[in-house]
């Protein structure tokens, strides 16, 4: 142990004779390591946002939306004066729950965008007719009072649950909770408040948009039900368009997690038998989650095979200073030669020099290679994170190219003839 101790201090005493040299050889190193480090710290993050916005959605949850079939959507261009009939049905809700043993439960969903008044303020809002359990398949915060209760939903209670976006735009300076406002000409008593996750955009570059908005408004089912049925009329230049449509969303509840691609298949088939048209939308989180898994694997060894790329040639450069630092010291080696030094003596003394310079170039890399992912966050606002087991990849990689970049070179060294060793000049 001791004379590896001394080795290393001997290897880096030589290095230091060269400071310059030796700081412009380390350079590849730090780049490679730090350019490794910020690479996947990129990566990671990505997908950890994008992950996260898929488990937002529920991992147990099968989400399925209504939407205007192609044929009858291509002919919206002109004016349509019929009745157009489309997308999820009440019996949906009531055939999927009844024939599916592991499905736990069935929340619908009514969504009409509808003005909000109270007082001079005005808001559009996104009315949404549902149940309470709504609230537990989409888990938000509650920021003031409480959500919706069955009693609610059994009392036809005129009550709202208003999203903090929402609600800060309506009740400005007007107490919250308590408060009535009107939404669509009927007047609702506001009893919660709760936080959205996602303004019903694409999230987290998944291109699945959440089900709830920062404009939510929600009642009772029922009470959207009765008030504003199931037809509705759109007039706007000259385009009268009239569309029945009962439900808007409806989120299945899977019983186990292991149990969703098989419900997946049994929900498809269910609305395959009664929608033919092909009105509606399917989306399974737990899929996306999985894909987004794999995404993140092949993302990591695109990006660390290009910045290993950068590592490669830091070790070339090492590679070549050190055959140069063999033709330089070729004397030397003779010397030590003459004196009894064994070969195996000269491969570990300039195997420990070329360590040395790919360590100190690690963990000065480490540092590089901890700034830039702050600094890519701080400037351009994309979420990066570094994992432990990224550290301790730069430093294994920079000590792994120290020993295959400088095995030749140490090699070479201990193979030089003493005799014509003592001659070089």
């Amino acid at each position: 142990m001791s004379k590896l101790l001394r080795n290393i201090r001997l290897g880096i005493k030589t290095l230091l004779l060269h400071k310059l040299r030796s700081a412009l050889t380390m350079l590849g190193v730090v780049f490679g390591v730090g350019s490794v480090i910020a690479m996947l710290s990129v990566g990671e993050g990505a997908s950890r946002e994008a992950r996260e916005q898929i488990r937002k959605l529920g991992s147990n949850n099968i989400l399925i939306e209504s939407q205007e079939p192609v044929e009858e959507a291509s002919n919206s261009g002109g004016q349509r004066t019929r009745l157009n009939k489309f997308g999820i049905l009440y019996d949906d809700v009531d055939r999927i729950r009844s024939t599916i043993p592991s499905v736990a439960r069935v929340v619908p969903a009514k969504t009409i965008r509808e003005e909000g008044r109270l007082g001079r303020n005005v808001e559009e809002l996104r009315l949404v007719g549902t149940t309470a359990d709504w609230f537990e398949l989409v888990p938000r915060p509650v920021q003031a009072g409480r959500v919706m209760s069955r009693q609610d939903e059994l009392n036809f209670n005129d009550v709202v649950v208003l999203t903090e976006s929402g609600a800060r735009k309506l009740l400005a300076g007007e107490s919250t909770v308590g408060n009535r406002v009107s939404i669509g000409g009927g007047s609702y008593e506001v009893i919660g408040i709760v936080q959205s996750a996602g303004d019903g955009t694409a999230t987290g570059g998944t291109g699945l948009p959440t089900p709830d908005q920062d404009v939510d408004a929600y009642v009772p089912l029922a009470v959207a039900k009765e008030r504003f049925g199931d037809i509705f009329v759109e007039i706007s230049a000259g385009n009268f368009s009239r569309e029945e449509v009962q439900l808007h969303q409806m989120i299945v509840e899977v019983d186990q997690m292991e149990n969703v691609p098989q419900t997946a298949d049994a929900v498809q088939r269910v609305m395959d038998l009664h929608h033919p048209k092909g009105d509606y939308k399917m989306t399974v989180p737990l899929e996306l989650l999985r894909q987004a898994e794999r995404t993140k694997r092949t993302f990591n060894i695109v990006l660390g095979s290009i910045a290993g790329i950068s590592l490669l040639v830091g070790g070339i450069g090492i590679m070549n200073i050190m055959l140069a630092s063999v033709t330089e010291r070729t004397r030397e080696i003779g010397i030590r030669r003459a004196i009894g030094a064994r070969r195996s003596q000269i491969i570990q003394q300039f195997l420990i020099e070329t360590l040395v310079l790919t360590t100190v170039g690690g963990l000065v890399g480490i540092g590089v290679g901890l700034v830039i992912p702050a600094a890519i966050t701080w400037y351009a606002g994309m979420p990066t994170q570094i994992m432990p087991w990224m550290l301790a990849l730069s430093v294994g990689i920079s000590v792994v190219t120290g020993i295959i970049f400088g095995l030749y070179p140490a090699v070479r060294a201990a193979n030089l003839d003493p005799i014509q060793a003592l001659r070089h000049e």
